[in-house]
């Protein structure tokens, strides 16, 4: 969603964090909103200024680089395979020159476009992958159908899925460029959608790998400013939508929904705490949620409590297993230290 872009007004930083949140020593002041833990070791994170930022080593060092050439654009998904291998997908107009995905295969000392566009109204919002060959990315609609492409091999190479195979959207319905987690996917052949901008939250989703689609509303009120903002799926059935408001980032109505049926139908569960725009949602462990936004908030029984970590401002995360990392403005990159579900 292009509105998005001013959305980096929102980042004012309450540099309280607790113990629960370890800052890293990272040389860059770039605004971050993409970040992709793959394992223990290592963590790919995509910012503004053309800026991406690795760790080989669990966070004990982080190479700051930058892609050539691409300091006008704003990376805000990534996803990596390993330490070499990663995707960067940059937001923006695409008649700017900003619709536009990277690929590298050297740890990011050289960058190769995998995709471009300059058609007017193409602005991508996210990536995911099914597994190291197949993957989805999409941006927002056109003609009133979500823009979305697919890759079968690695990402190296994207094509359009037919507009007509897609819903229908609402009247100024988009999405959410704002943590590289308004599409995910799940099992081999799922992915989900979450989308704002209109008179609800809708979620979009396929079971096969995009070729056909389906929609279900969910209790997540939507706006011009507001909607879905982060999914996250267990598995095939089970997944958690969160979102709010970005232009009233505290306030207190419900921004949690959840899914047992494979995104079918969404019921309303709770309230966040603290309230407000939730910009991301992660599974620590196996089991536990982590939120971020409006701060930080973990809930141990699927999302129906949720109890606070503390009122720090993070754009997104990432977690593999228990380690965990959330990125925001000004090259903010915390590790998550798991003392408190520990108690």
């Amino acid at each position: 969603m292009r509105k998005i872009l001013v959305f980096i007004t929102f980042s004012l930083i309450h540099w309280n964090i607790l113990a629960q949140w370890t800052p890293q020593m990272v040389a860059t002041k770039s605004n971050f909103r993409a970040v992709h833990t793959v394992n223990t070791k290592i963590c790919w994170v995509g910012g503004s200024q053309g800026t991406f930022v690795k760790t080989n080593d669990g966070g004990k060092s982080w190479q700051v680089g930058k892609v050539a050439n691409a300091d006008s654009l704003d990376f805000r998904d990534v996803h990596a395979f390993d330490g070499n291998t990663a995707i960067l997908m940059s937001a923006g107009e695409a008649e700017k020159g900003k619709a536009k995905i990277y690929k590298t295969n050297d740890g990011g000392q050289t960058w190769e476009i995998v995709f471009e566009t300059q058609e007017k109204g193409v602005f991508l919002d996210g990536i995911a992958f099914w597994d190291r060959k197949n993957g989805i990315a999409f941006g927002d609609p056109i003609e009133g159908k979500f823009y979305v492409l697919t890759t079968k091999d690695g990402g190296q190479s994207w094509q359009r899925i037919p507009p007509e195979r897609l819903p229908s959207v609402q009247d100024g319905e988009a999405a959410f460029a704002a943590s590289g987690t308004a599409i995910v996917t799940a099992g081999q052949a799922n992915a989900w959608i979450g989308t704002g901008g209109g008179s609800m939250g809708r979620v979009i989703y396929t079971q096969d790998r995009g070729m056909t689609w389906w929609v279900s509303p969910t209790p997540i009120k939507a706006g011009k400013s507001s909607g879905i903002f982060g999914l996250n799926f267990w598995n095939k059935d089970t997944g958690i939508a969160v979102g709010g408001d970005y232009l009233q980032i505290q306030d207190n109505s419900p921004n949690v929904s959840i899914t047992y049926n494979g995104g079918r139908s969404w019921d309303i569960l709770t309230t966040t705490k603290p309230s407000g725009l939730k910009e991301a949602v992660a599974i620590y462990g196996k089991n536990i949620l982590i939120a971020v936004g409006n701060g930080t908030t973990y809930s141990k029984d699927f999302g129906k409590t949720w109890t606070q970590i503390d009122e720090t401002i993070f754009h997104s995360l990432s977690f593999s297993g228990k380690t965990g990392f959330a990125v925001g403005a000004k090259g903010i990159i915390c590790k998550f230290d798991d003392s408190i579900l520990k108690e």
